[in-house]
């Protein structure tokens, strides 16, 4: 049931709020009039103020939402007095027609802009998306139970909810280390085929679900070590190449329906136009005429130059994509008049400052590169924070053993345009820069809906990580908008606004009182002040989202088992393991029907072709990175005779592309009846070595103590090696891993940890 005096509060405080940014050109005139404060006193004579109301609570369309028809009949009469007074003071000769325009000049003392239709309309808006992967960024996603994960997938995708997001890019798994992590290939090997790995084909159907109209896009990173033949290049056999694409554009519809939209070429590295051609080809051959190229996701430059100047190639692609432009496209880019994309972005730090980054970037690579479509590296930090770009997601989920998230600011400020826009809708040729910093623009679906979005990102609170952003400054001010063409009647823009910073300032994504244009001329004036988000609206469909809060944060769990007794996993990883170099999966041994049936297998046994820095060794990580004190426990299994080994590890200290110089305390045994204890992955650091008594094709059990200062180890529940004096690192996450790219099988693995 409603509570009346909450709503009463409520609308209240909206009323108030919405004073101080909204004014109506009307409204600013009574503000600077002589006799204001007269008119104030007959204001507040006036009848209060009257909400009309659905049963639901929203208001009914059609209905004045701040005041009653007395009040603004007589508003509008005070307006038009006034507007002859300041017509015969000021304007003297000018004539009717610049009436508007002079007044807005005489009231608010800011700039006028015109958004305005008669001249036909820009560009054709392509969307507002983010990318999964590049590398392994949705890793603990999966991982979640429910409702919290459905909860999260909600805020990202749902129409009218959150961040109700357009488009959705991942990464073709490609074995290799991406940014953090390794995400698996669906055909480790030339005669492999498997399109259950990985969370990548899961997560498109959850957003297809959510959003069936969702723009889906597919681009490689790594790609695994069969395609280059000995040459860490994918572009040896153009032929192969493009097939293994198209096999995974084809796999996704035969076993997932879903049609894979754009496909991308080599993830910021080299092009190669022969091959383009050839995927333009072999796409048309499969009956896949609708997948539409996008190129290079690197710079503009190259690309744009290179199709000038090749007919066929300027044929093939359908889309310019450029990662971290700094919202500026260069003139050859321009010139080819093909779709310019912004199709990597943001990668910056979810706090305020990454939201003011995001939503100034949303504006200004339309206003001054031209961009239809900005993708935002990435969708949900859902990754170890530590890490490489710890939280540099649209929203923050890396807590899959508690439950909790949080839904960070820039998923209220992407529901500024995506909630108010869809893929079709046009940008009209009015937008631009605000005279006192900012930028404006505005989209219409060309039915005679219209979305203004406004923003005042100051430099200081929306620097992106990348690339320098150059000073300008943001200062309060009167802004004056005036619709003209088919716009010049619409009666009322319903109101969303943000403002970023300070605590006792804040707002995220708060609905307003909509702005009535009644006898306005079709004009109104917006205080504008720094880092603040408005979006002016036709629609009456935007929702702020919520559910109730998810369980509070807590540390990954002290105590940790698994056993991986798994018959039909669901993915094709372990819960919480995150493989930094290799693929560690769900494997069912059939050659032990008994204890260790069921295992986890590292199933590389050639170095992908990278895109990062993989390890010369293999290595998934878990758990919390600040364990101090842990006793880690593994039955292990290596395959390779003679030159085989395998690890467990304790205090890893980096992962992700950094993960060649991992620090920690290494455990390693050999096929070649050795072991080895090292300071780093590498092997270069010797604690101990020694001979035992280990072959292949044999089960051990691998214990490592890590207490204060000092390591011990045992192999088989016997000691092996004590008290090896460990200095640094002080902290880190437990792994497992191979010493090269080998078969390898784990089970039982155990954790006991204190901080």
């Amino acid at each position: 049931m409603r509570n009346p005096a909450a709503d009463h509060k409520q609308a209240s405080s909206k009323k108030k709020l919405a004073a101080s940014f909204l004014k109506p050109a009307l409204a600013a005139s009574v503000a600077l009039d002589p006799h204001s404060k007269w008119r104030r006193r007959r204001q507040r004579q006036q009848p209060p103020a009257r909400t009309y109301r659905g049963g639901d609570g929203t208001r009914l369309p059609g209905r004045r939402s701040h005041v009653t028809h007395t009040m603004a009949e007589w508003l509008l009469s005070a307006s038009r007095q006034r507007r002859v007074k300041a017509m015969t003071a000021a304007a003297g000769s000018a004539g009717r027609a610049a009436v508007p325009f002079l007044l807005c000049a005489l009231l608010a003392p800011g700039g006028a802009y015109v958004l305005d239709d008669s001249d036909g309309l820009g560009r054709e808006f392509d969307g507002i998306g983010a990318v999964s992967g590049g590398g392994a960024t949705s890793r603990l996603l999966v991982n979640y139970p429910e409702p919290y994960r459905s909860q999260i997938l909600d805020y990202l995708f749902k129409p009218n909810f959150g961040a109700s997001l357009h488009i959705l890019k991942v990464e073709i798994g490609g074995d290799g280390q991406t940014t953090d992590g390794t995400e698996p290939s669906h055909m480790h090997y030339a005669l492999d085929e498997n399109y259950f790995r990985g969370y990548e084909w899961w997560l498109m159907k959850e957003a297809k679900k959510r959003n069936p109209n969702i723009t889906l896009i597919g681009l490689p990173w790594s790609f695994p070590g069969w395609l280059g033949k000995g040459f860490d290049w994918p572009y040896v056999n153009l032929q192969l190449t493009a097939y293994y694409v198209v096999t995974w554009i084809v796999g996704a519809k035969r076993y997932h329906d879903l049609d894979i939209d754009y496909i991308g070429i080599w993830n910021e590295r080299s092009y190669n136009a022969n091959y383009i051609k050839i995927l333009r080809k072999m796409l048309n051959s499969q009956g896949l005429q609708r997948v539409k190229i996008i190129a290079s996701d690197n710079l503009w430059e190259s690309i744009s130059a290179a199709m000038l100047l090749d007919a066929e190639l300027f044929k093939v692609v359908d889309v310019i994509g450029a990662h971290y432009p700094g919202t500026h496209s260069v003139k050859d880019a321009r010139l080819t008049g093909k779709k310019l994309w912004s199709s990597e972005d943001f990668s910056t730090l979810n706090s305020d400052t990454g939201a003011g980054c995001w939503g100034r970037i949303l504006n200004q690579n339309y206003v001054n590169g031209y961009m239809t479509s900005t993708i935002a590296w990435n969708l949900v930090a859902s990754y170890y924070e530590q890490l490489p770009y710890g939280r540099c997601g649209l929203m923050t989920a890396q807590e899959p053993w508690s439950g909790h998230y949080v839904v960070e600011s820039p998923v209220w400020v992407s529901a500024h345009t995506t909630q108010f826009t869809q893929p079709g809708w046009y940008y009209l040729k009015t937008v631009g820069h605000l005279e006192k910093g900012g930028s404006y623009v505005a989209l219409t679906d060309g039915l005679g809906n219209l979305t203004i979005i406004i923003e005042t990102m100051s430099h200081k609170h929306s620097k992106c990580i990348r690339p320098f952003l150059p000073y300008f400054n943001v200062s309060q001010q009167f802004a004056t908008f005036v619709l003209k063409g088919s716009f010049s009647e619409i009666p009322e823009l319903q109101v969303w606004y943000t403002k970023l910073g300070k605590t006792s300032e804040r707002f995220l994504f708060k609905q307003l009182d909509s702005l009535w244009l009644l006898d306005s001329n079709g004009s109104f004036t917006l205080k504008l002040q720094e880092d603040e988000l408005f979006t002016l609206t036709t629609l009456t469909t935007g929702r702020k989202g919520s559910y109730l809060p998810p369980p509070k944060s807590q540390r990954f769990p002290s105590t940790y088992k698994d056993d991986f007794n798994v018959d039909y996993p669901f993915f094709s990883e372990a819960p919480n393991f995150a493989d930094q170099t290799g693929v560690f999966e769900y494997f069912t041994n059939m050659e032990d029907p008994g204890e260790h049936h069921f295992t986890l297998r590292q199933v590389l046994n050639q170095r992908p072709i990278t895109w990062a820095a993989d390890a010369s060794n293999t290595i998934s990580i878990i758990g919390d990175y600040n364990w101090t004190n842990l006793t880690i426990k593994c039955d292990v299994y290596i395959e390779t005779p003679d030159t085989g080994g395998v690890f467990i590890a304790g205090r890893v200290n980096k992962g992700g592309i950094l993960i060649r110089s991992a620090r920690g305390i290494f455990f390693w045994i050999f096929a070649n009846g050795s072991y080895r204890v090292t300071g780093d992955l590498a092997g270069w650091i010797i604690y101990a070595l020694g001979h035992v008594e280990v072959t292949a094709k044999t089960w051990y059990t691998l214990t490592l103590t890590i207490k204060g200062r000092f390591a011990s180890g045992m192999l088989n529940d016997k000691s092996l090696w004590t008290d090896i004096p460990v200095n640094f690192p002080k902290n880190g996450w437990a792994a497992i891993g191979t010493h090269s790219f080998e078969f390898a099988q784990f089970d039982n693995f155990h954790v006991e940890a204190t901080h």
